[in-house]
């Protein structure tokens, strides 16, 4: 009987308070929704990451006829110097990293140069001896770069050693600004609803004074007063965290793996179980912060 009656006054509350409920729900859906656009972002570049960064690749590149350097005074790489680097990349002190590498020569280079900057006037003006011949190193452990930069930096006809990671750590570090704009929003947002939750609460309140008197009278504690307000909140901010989790479903249901997916086959991007993982962290935090707001602002009420 007990729960029943609380359970009612919450009811009459949310009827009574019906716009302003609907507010709550949809702030709590957009910044839940932000919120788990935040997460997937960094599950997104964390699977990124481990994609892209065992795939790169440790660049020797041998020296030109216009190649600066001390290790390049001599001019083109001779092929004696292009078989002491691969002799070294052969060796035991090197082989235990290496898990492949391939040459590409003059004329390999030009292609892919073509392939790359087709449509671009540049690739008119370039020469194949221009470009640099190059050992392409797969290593076992990509975070170990540094042992071919050690052994192979002042080789003789060895222009430079250059880690890709380098490049993709710029990539990345792009998104994470993204990702991290995205998570100050969703934190903004969830203050403002916050703070909306607990106005809410207190108007709803304010519009039953007279029942909270009456109920003070005949001797009801503060805790049996207090949980349907509590409980309006929560219902209302669950509402939008269930429409939350909806969307992120949708999102990489319909945007990531219908839109992105067939456009960017190459790419692991995240999936249905990524975003059902999200689903229930957007639910405990809609619900916990209604709670906590709720509770602060019909104590503070019942204060007064």
């Amino acid at each position: 009987m007990r729960l029943a009656l609380v359970l009612s006054e919450a009811a009459n509350g949310l009827r009574r308070n019906a716009s302003m409920v609907v507010s709550v729900v949809l702030v709590t859906f957009i910044s839940l929704t932000f919120v788990g656009a935040a997460i997937l972002m960094q599950m997104q570049i964390g699977q990124m990451k481990n994609f892209w960064y065992e795939k790169a690749q440790v660049g020797i590149y041998m020296c030109t006829a216009i190649s600066p350097g001390e290790t390049c005074t001599g001019g083109e790489a001779t092929q004696e110097q292009i078989d002491t680097v691969e002799a070294q990349l052969k060796s035991p002190t090197l082989a235990p990293f290496i898990d492949k590498y391939y040459f590409e020569t003059h004329e390999q280079a030009f292609e892919n140069f073509k392939k790359q900057f087709a449509g671009n006037p540049v690739a008119d003006y370039v020469t194949p001896d221009q470009l640099n011949q190059t050992f392409w190193v797969n290593l076992k452990d990509p975070s170990q770069a540094d042992v071919l930069k050690e052994s192979l930096s002042g080789v003789a006809g060895v222009e430079s050693v250059a880690d890709q990671r380098k490049y993709l750590d710029q990539i990345f570090s792009v998104l994470n600004a993204g990702s991290y704009t995205a998570i100050g929003i969703a934190v903004l947002m969830l203050i403002a609803a916050a703070l909306l939750i607990a106005t809410t609460i207190r108007l709803s309140a304010f519009s039953r004074r007279r029942e909270l008197g009456i109920m003070r009278l005949v001797g009801a504690s503060n805790r049996f007063i207090q949980t349907p307000f509590i409980l309006e909140g929560v219902f209302a901010a669950l509402l939008g965290s269930v429409l939350a989790g909806g969307a992120i479903v949708a999102i990489v249901h319909w945007f990531v793996q219908g839109y992105l997916g067939v456009r960017f086959t190459g790419f692991a991007l995240v999936g249905i179980d990524d975003a059902l993982v999200v689903v229930p962290i957007l639910l405990v935090c809609g619900g916990v912060l209604a709670a906590l707001s709720a509770n602060f602002a019909i104590t503070r009420y019942l204060r007064v």
